[in-house]
């Protein structure tokens, strides 16, 4: 698995969440590993995509983000999935409760409502348009699977909801996962970071999983 994530990570520029800051998705070393590694069946995910609202960007530049992520892995693959917005849970959303979420996750921001859901309706809809043209499978996330938090799908659906997305079966997934393993990688460390202004390069070898798959992290 070759991941490129992290809290409020943007698709086309740098991130700071806290003490940590991430290059964009599209200028992280993933591609250029993708592109060196030997043809093999690949699924490709593209998801999280409303990060970029917040951050202030246009729909029109989100979805070009979009669009240039589908066209790179395009040249690896065409099982790809492209997911949605959880656009009922965020329409739910009352100003109180935004105003809560916008301050714990993004304090930076200061968008209304208002745009804010202008702006991921747009999105949604240029989602549906760039899945049709680049033959990716657009998948509805379930509003079942958040709670007050809009945008992150509660832990008790974390892995029937990433099972669901991926089509993969319970067989399939493997056993055997241990509390440890899931915080190794929870604390494992990307390509490329900032911590309190400080750059951190770690080269990525793939984390082993005893099932015996392994992980890159961008």
């Amino acid at each position: 698995m070759l991941a490129a994530l992290g809290h409020g990570r943007s698709y086309g520029a740098p991130s700071t969440v806290l003490i940590r800051t991430l290059p964009g998705i599209l200028e992280s070393g993933l591609w250029r590993t993708l592109e060196s590694l030997p043809q093999v069946p690949t699924r490709a995910l593209v998801t999280d995509v409303g990060n970029d609202i917040l951050y202030g960007f246009s729909a029109n530049q989100t979805l070009a983000w979009v669009e240039e992520a589908l066209s790179r892995l395009q040249r690896v693959t065409r099982d790809i999935i492209l997911t949605d917005l959880s656009l009922e849970s965020i329409q739910h959303l009352s100003q109180p409760r935004y105003l809560m979420f916008r301050s714990i996750f993004f304090p930076g921001s200061r968008m209304p409502l208002a745009r804010l859901l202008e702006t991921a309706e747009l999105i949604n809809a240029g989602l549906a348009e760039l899945s049709t043209a680049h033959g990716a499978r657009l998948f509805r996330l379930d509003p079942a699977w958040y709670g007050l938090d809009p945008i992150h799908i509660r832990p008790a659906f974390w892995l029937s909801a990433w099972q669901e997305i991926l089509d993969v079966r319970s067989a399939e997934s493997g056993g055997g996962r241990s509390p440890l393993e899931g915080l190794r990688l929870y604390f494992m460390a990307p390509e490329r970071r900032w911590l309190f202004g400080i750059e951190q390069f770690t080269p990525q070898s793939g984390v082993a999983l005893p099932a015996g798959a392994r992980v890159w992290l961008y």
